[in-house]
């Protein structure tokens, strides 16, 4: 059966991406036949045929050395760096639950390990118009065990709780936490995985370092 990974974040740019394409380097590397998914990506550039080129979907790709075709990876792209419920209000294409569920079956079946990597927060919109859609709908229906990616330091303590919090009121599975930005010897960011670990009640498995090139995460997932 295959491992569901959501990758979560306490809030918008705090490194999802970038801790997602360090995991699916690793499980690569590591010999797991691992796959990406991302439902909806905002903020996108256009190549020179005007297609837009679902960023965080070819970062991880880059990195990580994957196979994986790029098209499989988001159904959904926008160009407006937006909530994607807003973005598909501008620019059309509105998200179908039945498209992502589909998308994630079938990465189910041909992989070992499906990483999927949210948009912003987990309390994200995906579809607020004639249908409500929310990130973590697809995260409790597939069935998503979930690691939360954080900042290393200060304010995080409240971030971490809170979305901890909200998580475990949704009845999400939260296995884990990964801080970002980490500075080995702060005697802050030391703290600040105490503390998180306390409150959110699950173990900091990986520290990242900016600019970090690899991530020491086998083994703790």
């Amino acid at each position: 059966m295959t491992r569901r990974i959501f990758i979560t974040g306490t809030g918008t740019d705090i490194g999802k991406t970038y801790v997602s394409a360090l995991i699916m380097k690793e499980l690569l590397r590591s010999g797991v036949n691992a796959a990406y998914f991302k439902a909806a990506m905002s903020g996108n550039l256009r190549d020179d045929n005007g297609a837009l080129i679902p960023g965080d979907a070819l970062h991880v790709k880059e990195v990580s050395g994957t196979s994986q075709a790029l098209s499989g990876m988001c159904p959904y792209v926008y160009e407006a760096a937006y909530s994607p419920h807003l973005a598909a209000k501008l620019e059309g294409n509105a998200i179908d639950y039945d498209v992502v569920m589909k998308c994630i079956d079938g990465l189910s079946a041909k992989y070992d390990v499906l990483l999927m990597e949210g948009s912003g927060g987990i309390m994200c919109p995906l579809r607020l118009d004639d249908k409500c859609i929310w990130l973590e709908d697809f995260v409790r229906a597939g069935g998503f065990e979930c690691l939360l990616v954080a900042d290393s330091g200060l304010g995080t303590i409240n971030s971490v709780g809170l979305t901890a919090y909200y998580m475990k009121s949704k009845g999400l599975k939260l296995s884990g936490i990964i801080f970002n930005n980490y500075e080995p010897g702060n005697v802050l960011h030391d703290d600040n995985a105490g503390v998180c670990e306390a409150l959110a009640g699950v173990k900091v498995i990986a520290r990242v370092r900016h600019n970090d090139n690899d991530i020491n995460i086998i083994g703790r997932l």
